[in-house]
């Protein structure tokens, strides 16, 4: 082509190879996606951390990145619960995303998340920094027997706060469900019925069982790995975003992006392959150290 100047066939040719590459990049990370429970659903929650109404907004931009992630992948989004912040955001929140591979692709984004920005709510312009804890486990297929004995959980019901129109306010329908061994809690309050909130809860609290007992097998294997040794907070502070030099940095594999903006609406795909490509990578050291 060169040759013979042909340079609409090079550039032709150019862009077959940049789609081929990504093409090949795609292929390889979904290769990797072969874990127990990547090819489930996936519960997300979100929690806001100190900071009050600061804190509160970073937990919904989170939720909205999220969001728009899945929207671009074309899975679904459900709202499992919701509770606002008293002036602004959110103080928690629980998706359920579905989707193939939902919980494979999403996993890596459990930790703490930092803002660093000049706060919209400082009447001083001040630069604040936010922390907002992201937690994911997967939705438990029902051929899984996670055995829950109804003597280790406390039920209690109460009225729906946030969206959910004047029968969330009216009736007990939402569902806190208590597993007091293990002290874990689960909210369920977006469907209008109680008994469906419960049975949402009770999905939810097996699929956590599941993930705290994937969790610890997993610190079990790690433990006498040398690379573990001082990384037991690994999941603390995961990756900061910075709204004045338009960087984000995630700090488990050093790799920092500058593009913001699109990485708030949902633009992840740079992350989470990375992590997922080295999380297999440490899997590996894993086996090879046994």
């Amino acid at each position: 082509a060169h040759q013979e100047g042909e340079n609409d066939l090079i550039k032709e040719l150019e862009n077959s190879l940049i789609f081929l590459s990504n093409k090949t990049s795609e292929i390889e990370v979904l290769s990797l996606l072969d874990g127990e429970a990547d090819q489930n659903d996936a519960f997300l929650e979100i929690n806001s951390g100190a900071g009050g109404t600061e804190s509160c907004d970073w937990a919904q931009m989170l939720a909205r990145m999220y969001y728009r992630w899945a929207e671009k992948r074309k899975f679904t989004v459900e709202l499992i619960s919701e509770s606002l912040g008293e002036e602004a955001g959110i103080k928690s929140c629980c998706y359920k995303i579905g989707g193939h591979n939902a919980y494979g692709w999403l996993k890596v984004e459990t930790g703490v998340h930092r803002l660093v920005r000049i706060s919209p709510f400082d009447s001083s312009a001040r630069r604040h920094t936010s922390f907002s804890s992201v937690w994911v486990y997967p939705v438990v297929d029902d051929e899984i027997n996670i055995e829950v004995n109804p003597s280790d959980i406390r039920i209690d019901t109460f009225r729906a706060s946030g969206p959910g129109g004047q029968h969330a306010n009216k009736t007990d329908s939402a569902v806190r469900i208590t597993h007091v061994p293990t002290g874990l809690v689960v909210t369920s309050q977006d469907e209008k019925s109680q008994l469906k909130n419960k049975n949402q809860a009770m999905r939810i609290l097996r699929a956590r069982l599941l993930k705290a007992e994937q969790d610890r097998a997993h610190s079990e294997r790690a433990k006498d790995r040398k690379e573990q040794v001082g990384s037991g907070e690994r999941s603390d502070k995961i990756r900061t975003y910075n709204y004045k030099d338009n960087r984000v940095t995630d700090h488990r594999i050093s790799l920092t992006l500058n593009k913001l903006d699109q990485i708030l609406d949902g633009d992840l795909e740079d992350f989470t392959s990375a992590l997922i490509s080295d999380n297999e990578t440490k899997r590996l050291i894993d086996i090879e150290s046994e």
